[in-house]
């Protein structure tokens, strides 16, 4: 238990020192934002703060922060001190400026920012790249929650075969449409506080539970075995899983979310078209990330209890599965169905923005009116088909999630890796070069541990892990030194200009 409590204090200390430094660096200052200046009734809306954050935190919560943790636990221990501190130089800070930076540029979103502060070629590459994410997240975000629901919620089997279970993707999808097409005060803006405290029920009440029934969580001192088995197995032994298994760069891939996601740019983007003012940046986007680093590490906690306790099923899936086990185990059967909603809000609440964000990319990039209802669903509808085809193509097939999460995952965090790029650049220009340390550290760390994974997997090149890893470092090499000769020469020819 010591070090997950720890692992929480890094996480939250860290946060209010980082977070504090990464605004000085940036300099929010009172100049009128987007909301104001561009005011539309659409999706430029002045709202609260306290409305932005939570929708903020809605839409980049997802499955990840919860499925990720519950199979990265594997890993032992190590992973409540690895999270916090990924998450508060990594993941929180590539939020807080990827934010702030389209926020300052108009309320713009991020294939404008990295158009503006890269070139023609990575911002096709890019451009590609993110959509085809959003379609893999609006799918992934349809399929999860809608599987949870049916499994763990109404108790039915899920089977593609069984109509129960598309009647529920079917609601999912219909809110989704909603949600793309509609301003987005008219509904995002009035649902999400609704989701916002079952969200908070769901993980406040998973995290006293941990306490108050005393699961045993392993230290990083401790002898990495669970105390017992389950269903009469052996115990599980953490250290020959993390041994087995490619700690680096498996578990950073795994984790995704809690630690960094790349799609999470793609959200603050949405966001900095409803702020009041630049100063409430570190609120709305690093602390959000936070909150969802703590979701992180409260999942992994409780899955670790689970399967220390024994009670995960042999024969149950270990996420879906997992997360239903501790729900009930720790908040009863009323109260864990209620905790379940809360599992269920995340992916939905990311889900329904991924599309819109998809909607405003596609038009922004293609000069598209969106004045309309029946312009912008002119625009959706087709998003949406190719959405649903992802869905019948990955439930009918017997292996299509796993190769559908894989690749969702690895993309995910590949893609952070332009908004680190577009930030490092940023502060060349704005002559903060002597800070570009701050993104390129973690960008230098993803970029190994991407490239290296996607050179070994069986989804990749299937390379052996020697030559792989060797692959990775030079790849992460090369990312810092063109990077930093990238900015400092489009720093030089600014000053020219």
């Amino acid at each position: 238990m010591a070090t997950f409590v720890i692992g929480l204090v890094i996480l939250f200390v860290g946060a209010a020192l980082y977070g504090k430094f990464c605004e000085k660096v940036f300099g929010p200052d009172d100049r009128e934002t987007p909301a104001y200046s561009k005011q539309d009734g659409v999706d430029y809306v002045p709202m609260r703060c306290w409305k932005n954050s939570l929708i903020n935190l809605l839409n980049i919560a997802g499955t990840g922060p919860i499925l990720g943790p519950i199979q990265g636990i594997l890993f032992g221990p190590i992973a409540f001190i690895t999270i916090p501190i990924g998450n508060v130089i990594g993941g929180a800070m590539h939020d807080y400026f990827s934010g702030m930076i389209c926020l300052r540029d108009g309320g713009t979103q991020m294939p404008t920012m990295i158009r503006r502060y890269s070139n023609k070629g990575i911002f096709t590459v890019y451009n590609i790249f993110l959509c085809v994410l959003l379609l893999l997240v609006g799918a992934v975000f349809v399929y999860t929650p809608g599987d949870i629901a049916a499994t763990q919620v109404f108790g039915f089997d899920g089977k593609a075969t069984s109509m129960s279970t598309w009647v529920i993707y079917g609601v999912i999808f219909v809110y989704y449409l909603i949600a793309t097409v509609f301003p987005i005060d008219a509904i995002i803006g009035r649902i999400y506080p609704i989701f916002g405290a079952i969200l908070l029920f769901s993980a406040v009440g998973v995290f006293i539970g941990i306490f108050a029934k005393g699961y045993p969580l392993l230290n990083v001192w401790d002898e990495w075995v669970a105390p017992m088995g389950f269903n009469g197995a052996d115990p599980f032994n953490y250290q020959n899983y993390f041994d087995a298994n490619h700690f680096l760069p498996v578990f950073f891939v795994t984790v995704a979310c809690g630690i960094l996601s790349g799609f999470h740019s793609t959200q603050t983007a949405i966001i900095t078209r409803t702020m009041k003012s630049e100063r409430q940046g570190r609120t709305t986007f690093y602390w959000m990330m936070i909150l969802e680093g703590f979701i992180a590490m409260v999942w992994a906690a409780g899955a670790m209890g689970a399967y220390n306790l024994g009670l995960q099923e042999a024969n149950a899936s270990l996420a879906t599965g997992t997360i239903g086990i501790v729900c009930k185990d720790i908040l009863g059967p009323v109260g864990g169905i209620i905790a379940l909603l809360g599992v269920i809000v995340l992916p939905v609440t990311s889900g329904d923005t991924a599309l819109r964000a998809l909607r405003l990319t596609v038009s922004e990039n293609f000069h598209m009116d969106q004045s309309s209802n029946a312009k912008r669903l002119s625009l959706a509808v087709p998003m949406f088909v190719l959405v649903a085809a992802i869905i019948v193509w990955a439930k009918f097939n017997s292996d299509g999630f796993n190769i559908l999460w894989r690749y969702f995952a690895w993309s995910n965090q590949t893609l952070s890796l332009f908004a680190f790029l577009a930030i490092s650049v940023w502060m060349f220009e704005n002559k903060k070069s002597k800070f570009v340390w701050i993104p390129l550290i973690p960008a230098a760390w993803y970029t190994f541990i991407c490239v290296t994974y996607i050179a070994n997997a069986q989804i990749g090149f299937h390379i052996p892990w020697t030559p792989a890893y060797v692959i990775g470092v030079c790849a992460a090499v090369a990312y810092v030194v063109v990077v930093i000769w990238y900015g400092k020469k489009r720093a030089a020819r600014l000053a020219k200009a």
